[in-house]
């Protein structure tokens, strides 16, 4: 993947339109999401941002029948690993930003960059533990490495992303509920262009007679 492949302006634009298409079922989603992650002092945060991610790709393949906010809590089939990759990362990021935030003039700017960073590069992670079923470890090394190779394209869009999806939080941060969703619609998307459904890849769903090799197809008959 290069510069080039990362479609900035389409992502961002299938995405809004995946979200007004679909504004209810993923702001009561996130609502749902959202309550239980702060009553359970986010110890729940991991799961029910796997389950958003789940109605996200559901919405985005074009399920039939479509997914319902209930299924949010398919997020609790991930728990282990959905779990370690909010806690974990979210623990280092804390630990990282403070320490390089105390170095005086730059260190604040520095640790925002850190952050920005450190979640551009883990973007695709939840959707590989919840789309490919992957443990949170593999799953993050896997974005990690699908983002460098583009990578200030991808802190772009993710920036970009972040700052739409958190103009709710204007609202006394209430509003972030029907905002945050609007970025999730959008990695969404980024993820599904990026990677295809397993059965969508090249040569998988060709007929077989197109399967076949070239010299068998062209084989003369006797």
């Amino acid at each position: 993947m290069n510069a080039g492949d990362i479609k900035f302006g389409e992502w961002i634009e299938k995405g809004f339109n995946l979200y007004k298409e679909n504004f209810g079922l993923v702001v009561l989603a996130s609502l749902i999401a959202v309550a239980l992650s702060v009553v359970t002092a986010g110890i729940l945060a991991g799961p029910m941002m796997a389950g958003v991610c789940l109605i996200t790709l559901q919405l985005v393949d074009g399920k039939d029948p479509k997914p319902e906010a209930g299924m949010v809590f398919k997020g609790f089939n991930y728990f282990l690993n959905a779990f370690l990759f909010i806690i974990a990362w979210g623990v280092a990021l804390i630990v990282v930003s403070f320490i390089v935030g105390i170095v005086p003039c730059v260190g604040q700017l520095a640790a925002l960059f850190i952050i920005w960073a450190v979640q551009t590069a883990l973007m695709f992670g939840m959707f590989f533990i919840v789309d490919e079923e992957m443990e949170f470890w593999p799953a993050s090394m896997k974005s990690f490495k699908t983002v460098k190779t583009a990578f200030w394209p991808f802190l772009g869009f993710f920036v970009v992303t972040s700052l739409i999806g958190s103009i709710g939080a204007i609202a006394c941060g209430i509003g972030v509920v029907i905002t945050a969703p609007i970025q999730g619609c959008m990695l969404a998307v980024a993820y599904r262009e990026v990677f295809k459904p397993k059965n969508a890849q090249a040569g998988e769903n060709k007929p077989l007679e197109e399967s076949r090799p070239t010299e068998e197809k062209e084989k003369p008959a006797e």
